[in-house]
């Protein structure tokens, strides 16, 4: 499952890295919970508008992505976006 996992962090990096200007500055930290498993997203704070969207839909539809690849593996996860 751990290859799971991995792939899961790669999709949301893969997503916030072509929506920013630094993808150098990109990093998605995985922190596990007791039912829900958390990627923390961090991005250059010029680019935290772009990760967002206007009134959010950029963040609700990666976090649609994440809801349908978390069902996929038959995990839940969440996305916080960090400043």
């Amino acid at each position: 499952m751990a290859a799971n996992r991995d792939s899961i962090v790669e999709l949301v990096e893969l997503i916030a890295k072509a929506l920013v200007d630094k993808p150098e500055e990109v990093s998605v930290r995985t922190v596990s919970g007791d039912q829900v498993r958390v990627l923390e997203l961090q991005v250059d704070p010029s680019d935290l508008g772009k990760v967002i969207g206007k009134k959010g839909r950029t963040a609700k539809s990666i976090r649609a992505l994440l809801g349908a690849a978390g069902m996929k593996v038959r995990k839940r996860y969440t996305l916080e976006i960090l400043e």
